[in-house]
């Protein structure tokens, strides 16, 4: 990139391979749509898609998948230029179910091991990761070494700088929630900022009431805990500010990108330094959005869509001709 990345994100990509027959299992699926996935890839793209700079920091296979996420990359804006190729393992691959309004079953094809957790530190340049206005993390990325230990090395580089840790606590990837909860722990206090459901705070912090919670990331040392609550809305405190942002009612198909959505909007309206009421009322019209649409690399929201569903209106609906 000519100029530092404004949201640069460290963690999964890979290729989502998605069903376009709805309510039926992947057994009786008969054609499926290929598209950019994982959690910090579509992070990346959503913040792209709001008109930042951005950049990731992950792995991909020396194979045809890897070489799609690179192109898909580019295509929707983001840099790929801290793309590591390992030659060994292969990208992963992704399946999901789709059975709306609420199950959503993943699928991931991570084995032996993923590229995304293969990236040491030598792999990084750290003065991209210093120059970064603000940098994106999800927990998944502390699930294993070396990926671990990069991790901790790129904070360390970060000395103090805005970066956000997405709870997005996945089972499948840890050898039980306990290991989960020690790893995070231990980064907590090298983050300014956390975000996650219920469900991933009691991983994190061992509580699932959304005050609770909030206050226990606090006490850990972020400086803004942020908490989805589903259809009581997102909560957000710091040390001195208390807001609840209400959900925003759209016809779902697919939540899946939901969340990476509503996290590409969050860097954005934090690094435009508005005040948590509009960021988390653009956050969750952001994932709204996603949620009402198949996919979710591809399915990111523009700011007018953005300002479409805001003021009442379906960004989905063609414009007559």
């Amino acid at each position: 990139m000519s100029e530092p990345a404004e949201v640069l994100t460290f963690g999964r990509a890979g290729v989502d391979i998605y069903p376009l027959q709805v309510g039926v299992g992947l057994e009786d699926v008969e054609s499926f749509g290929k598209f950019l996935g994982g959690t910090t890839a579509n992070v990346a793209v959503a913040a792209a898609r709001l008109g930042r700079r951005a950049a990731i920091i992950t792995g991909v296979g020396d194979d045809p998948f890897g070489r799609y996420v690179r192109q898909e990359l580019r295509r929707l804006g983001v840099s790929d230029e801290h793309v590591v190729t390992n030659h060994e393992y292969p990208t992963p691959v992704t399946f999901c179910e789709i059975f709306p309004p609420d199950d959503f079953p993943l699928y991931f094809y991570r084995k032996p091991k993923a590229p995304d957790l293969q990236v040491t530190t030598p792999d990084v340049d750290l003065d991209a990761v210093r120059a970064a206005e603000l940098l994106w993390l999800s927990v998944t990325g502390l699930s294993e070494e070396p990926s671990r230990t990069t991790h901790h090395d790129v904070l360390a580089a970060r000395d103090g700088r805005p970066a956000v840790l997405d709870l997005d606590y996945r089972p499948m990837f840890w050898e039980t929630p306990a290991a989960a909860t020690e790893q995070i722990q231990k980064i907590l206090g090298q983050v300014t900022v956390a975000v996650g459901n219920r469900e991933e705070c009691e991983v994190a912090v061992g509580e699932t009431d959304p005050e609770k919670a909030a206050d226990a990331l606090l006490d850990a040392g972020v400086q803004l805990a942020i908490v989805k609550q589903g259809p009581k809305g997102v909560l957000a405190k710091t040390r001195t500010e208390h807001v609840v942002s209400p959900p925003i009612l759209i016809q779902p198909y697919n939540g899946l990108g939901a969340g990476d959505s509503f996290g590409g909007s969050l860097a954005h309206g934090l690094l435009a330094g508005w005040p948590l009421e509009k960021v988390l009322a653009r956050a969750n019209a952001a994932g709204a959005i996603v949620a009402s649409r198949l996919e979710c690399s591809t399915a990111m929201p523009t700011p007018a869509e953005i300002d479409i569903l805001l003021d009442g209106g379906d960004p989905n609906q063609k414009a007559d001709k």
